[in-house]
């Protein structure tokens, strides 16, 4: 799921991936949003905000919304540099670093943010917008640009391109393509959702404490990747022993 790039990466890799990582998405959405009233897995809102408050003449609001944007771009932009780094030596191992930030990153804002909300709500956003652009910038680059997990914007957008081109591509192996293509925006868009509402639910119930689930979620899914390549190496290995 987090292993695989390239021609080795299949469309079950980049549904497991986009199942498990729009679902934190969505999470993350919702319980942002609810605790702080600001959007925290994108910043397309942000760009109009910062506009209005500029217009207005608030420097230091227009300043805030800035940040907002500036640290989703940090979060793509520091997820980019360590797959950079780390690739030179394993790149089997290029996902770990950057999923681990963002584990640590839900957990902490998780168990300790409460207190933020209101004496420090910005910081709060910072965090997550921080996260969600690691999460971005790694699914991308694992997937080749095939999955984003944080925003439905452009997914809606492809979702319609491609459901209008099933009308006129007649070839299999083009309606073969299209219609994975599909599968994979309709995974997406159906888990972030799914996320959005577990994270209501669990918000109502334990507030920001709801994004310790989205990173269980998150460490499970790399849990599970690293437990399955150790048990296919075995396996291998064992393989080549009797052959």
């Amino acid at each position: 799921m987090f292993r695989h790039q390239g021609k080795t990466r299949t469309l079950n890799h980049n549904l497991k991936i986009a199942s498990l990582l729009s679902s934190v998405a969505g999470i993350v959405n919702v319980a942002g949003f609810f605790a702080v009233q600001r959007l925290t897995t994108n910043v397309t809102g942000h760009f109009a905000f910062f506009a209005d408050e500029i217009f207005k003449l608030n420097f230091w609001q227009g300043f805030v919304y800035f940040l907002y944007i500036f640290f989703f771009f940090l979060g793509s932009f520091v997820s980019s540099f360590l797959i950079e780094i780390i690739s030179r030596k394993n790149d089997h191992y290029i996902y770990i670093v950057p999923a681990s930030i963002e584990c640590i990153i839900l957990f902490v804002i998780g168990f300790w943010g409460k207190g933020l909300i209101i004496g420090s709500p910005d910081t709060i956003a910072f965090s997550l917008l921080f996260a969600m652009g690691l999460q971005n910038s790694l699914v991308t680059t694992i997937s080749s640009a095939s999955v984003r997990t944080t925003h439905l914007t452009g997914l809606f957008t492809d979702l319609g391109i491609e459901l209008s081109q099933l009308f006129f591509y007649k070839e299999k192996e083009q309606k073969h393509k299209l219609k994975s293509s599909i599968k994979l925006r309709f995974t997406i868009i159906s888990f972030f959702f799914i996320g959005g509402i577990v994270g209501g639910i669990l918000y109502a119930g334990v507030g920001l404490r709801s994004l310790i689930f989205a990173a269980a979620i998150l460490a499970s899914g790399l849990i599970y990747d690293n437990i399955k390549f150790k048990l296919i190496f075995i396996l291998l290995k064992r393989k080549r022993k009797n052959s």
